[in-house]
């Protein structure tokens, strides 16, 4: 398959589409709902599969951890509002509404090897049960058909991956339940019919695992089997109208290789299995699948087969390509399955009819018009949280809802939530910054700091950290276009090889065509705090490391930033070093003319939560302005602000003797800008920079989407 140049066509045919549509109508997020709400707060939840009610007006979503199924208010769409949960006797795996009524499926098992659940419809009105039926098995997806007259649930009865190698083979198989609703959408439990899905593929055929369904106008129920590397088709009746093997994708032009700290895609995979897990009907005819992957597979792409079998449309490289260049691609996970597509959804919105791909691990989602099957064009791209599961979508009122099942309040992370996006006019506002159109595929991440050219209005550079601790790399950023684009990244070398041992964490231009750095040391890692100069073609050509006398009370927190004034650069050192009082960060000079160092000190905010310290220094007019940010995130965050300090009053004393303190006043709160976009508020404002109108800019550090939304606000903030 000639793939490679599929990944250009895909970003090209988006960016081209979003000029064409920018007046007509896209899709916007226009609220975040974080599901802790619908508790108290302080347990680990989830938003794993969610569905809406008939009118469109409450969503339902599965709460694993919780063991619960949730309810939310979207009267008013923008300001979703927590309605409660209900306790299941069990693990709810799926839910599916019809009109009033909510179904879910709930795993009750006690083992791999003794599998068991029900399902159990409930009133939404009154969240009261109405049925209970016993499946004899562990339920997985659920589907409604589009008459209301029946539900599909596919029992997977999953393998134990600590046993047999993890491999199929470990009964019982599963199977696919199909049980009759009544007029009010309650379960009729002595309606259930099993169809017989064993011995059809030919991987497994003793073990199959159905993984996700979907039912079309007609009735027909398609089921992929992940592991088993097969689809069937079911009549409603639960007989096998026809199955096929999901074939298998050779990949060129991709990363392949796990924890290396760089992006290069230059790697090949032949023969790999789709694997595929979330699967919709486009129409009575086609049917798309998204191929995640579990054992052996996975294609980082989607496909849209006939449901006799023929394959008409494979996505290749072309989804991942269009993730890489949005900023979302997950390099932790190059081994594995990339970015990772897993959930679907389709509707037809204002008469398009639409297929969403939800990109687990790159936290994204892939708005295609399907208008065509046998041709999808990708449209947009939609920022949706960390791990985004499950979607729905709300024709009726033009609404296309994520659920993003990934906690991380243990570590100070983000919360699950349920994303709320608006197909109506304007234009994207989503992504910031790209990398599509370039000459060659540019994987871009973690921006860390930003740098203006002094001569070229709307160019800026931006650097990466140490995330990509093997490919340290200078971005170009043009700002003239929408969404801004990554117009060429540039290595960062010693000795014509990728310099290794550097955490940028600031940029500034040299006014001679090169770049200052300043890289943050971490000596538990060996990398050590620093100066360098960057020549125009990337080449380090001056390492200017800290004196003994900072060395001395050094701390893992370090440079956060760097700009020039005059013949001194300046850093900003994040937190308080050894000899710092707890309130107290350095800002930190070198001479080049003198080679002498000094610093001042400047007066933090005292955090209400975490830690309070600086992320940019930047000189700009009579001022020289910072970037003072906690580390929280969501509705934690509290100190988020850009401050400025008199140019004047930065008069460095000597390192050692005692250190005058600048005053520094509040420019802006940047909370209301980073929700600006309907998501939540992310913790790293990293970079900042004046054009020259000027106009000031930030962007944000997403963590090289681990454990991360993905998500990169690159934000022209106006004159200050």
């Amino acid at each position: 398959m000639k793939i490679a140049n599929l990944g250009l066509t895909s970003a090209l045919a988006l960016f081209a589409a979003t000029a064409v549509t920018a007046q007509e109508m896209s899709f916007n997020r226009i609220a975040s709902f974080p599901v802790a709400s619908n508790s108290d707060g302080a347990a680990e939840t989830s938003s794993e599969i969610i569905t809406a009610s008939g009118d469109g007006m409450t969503l339902i979503y599965s709460d694993s951890p919780l063991g619960v199924i949730g309810f939310i208010d979207i009267t008013d769409a923008a300001n979703p509002a927590p309605l409660g949960t209900i306790t299941m006797d069990g693990e709810p795996t799926a839910v599916s509404a019809v009109g009033n009524s909510v179904i879910a499926g709930v795993n009750t098992s006690e083992s791999y090897s003794a599998p068991s659940g029900f399902a159990a419809s409930f009133a939404i009105d009154t969240m009261g049960e109405t049925a209970r039926c016993d499946l004899a098995g562990q339920p997985d997806s659920t589907a409604v058909a589009k008459d209301g007259s029946f539900i599909a649930i596919a029992i997977e009865n999953e393998r134990d991956e600590d046993a047999g190698d993890g491999r199929i083979g470990q009964m019982p198989g599963g199977t696919v339940a199909l049980i009759d609703l009544d007029a009010d959408g309650v379960l009729v439990c002595d309606t259930i019919r099993f169809a017989e899905v064993t011995g059809l593929a030919e991987i497994g055929a003793d073990d199959p695992e159905p993984e996700f369904v979907d039912i079309n106008d007609l009735g027909e129920v398609v089921v992929t089997m992940q592991e088993n590397n097969h689809i069937v088709v079911l009549d409603r009746d639960a007989a096998v109208i026809s199955h096929f093997s999901a074939g298998t994708v050779d990949l060129t032009g991709i990363d392949a290789t796990d924890e290396r700290a760089a992006m290069i895609f230059t790697e090949s995979r032949s023969d790999i299995a789709r694997e595929p897990d979330g699967v919709q009907w486009i129409d009575d005819t086609y049917l798309a699948m998204a191929n995640e992957g579990d054992m052996d597979g996975g294609t980082r792409g989607w496909s849209v087969f006939h449901k006799d079998g023929t394959l008409v449309w494979d996505s290749g490289t072309s989804f991942e390509y269009a993730v890489i260049e949005a900023g979302h691609y997950p390099d932790k996970r190059s081994d594995a399955k990339g970015g990772e597509p897993e959930g679907m959804e389709f509707a037809t919105i204002n008469g398009t009819p639409m297929v969403f791909i939800l990109s687990e691990r790159g936290s994204l989602v892939g708005v295609y018009d399907v208008t065509d099957p046998t041709n999808p064009v990708l449209t947009q791209l939609l920022p949706s949280g960390v791990a985004p599961e499950g979607a729905v979508a709300i024709p009726s009122r033009n609404l296309l809802v994520t659920a993003n099942e990934a906690d991380l309040a243990e570590d100070g992370g983000a919360r699950s939530h349920v994303m709320l996006f608006e197909f109506a006019e304007g234009a994207a506002s989503y992504p910031h910054l790209t990398s599509a159109g370039a000459d060659e595929l540019i994987g871009w991440s973690a921006l860390s700091g930003l740098a203006a050219d002094p001569e070229q209005n709307g160019t800026f550079y931006a650097v990466n950290d140490s995330f990509y601790g093997y490919q340290p790399t200078i971005f170009t950023i043009d700002a003239t276009q929408t969404p801004a684009r990554i117009t060429d990244a540039l290595p960062v070398t010693r000795g014509g090889h990728p310099a290794q041992k550097l955490d940028m964490e600031g940029i500034t231009t040299d006014g001679e065509g090169g770049f200052w750095i300043a890289s943050e040391g971490r000596t538990d890692r060996m990398i050590p705090h620093g100066i360098y100069h960057v020549d125009a073609e990337g080449e380090i050509t001056t390492e200017i490391p800290f004196p003994a006398e900072l060395l001395a009370v050094e701390a893992r927190f370090g440079s956060e930033g760097i700009t020039m004034i005059g013949s001194q650069l300046w850093i900003a050192i994040q937190r308080n070093w050894a000899d710092d009082a707890d309130n107290m960060v350095k800002l930190v000079s070198y001479d080049l003319e003198t080679e002498e160092w000094g610093a001042v000190l400047y007066e933090r905010t005292v955090p209400e939560t975490g830690w309070v310290g600086l992320s940019e220094i930047v000189a700009h007019g009579d001022y020289v302005y910072l970037i003072e940010r906690d580390n929280q995130i969501g509705d934690n965050a509290v100190t988020k602000l850009i401050t400025r300090v008199p140019m004047s009053e930065m008069v460095a004393a000597p390192l050692g003797s005692e250190l005058p303190v600048v005053s520094h006043e509040v420019v802006l709160d940047l909370i209301p800008a980073l929700s600006a976009t309907g998501g939540y508020v992310v913790d790293k404002i990293e970079g900042m920079a004046f054009d020259a109108d000027g106009n000031a800019w930030i962007v944000t550090d997403n963590d090289g989407v681990d454990d991360s939304s993905g998500e990169t606000l690159f934000l022209n903030l106006g004159e200050m």
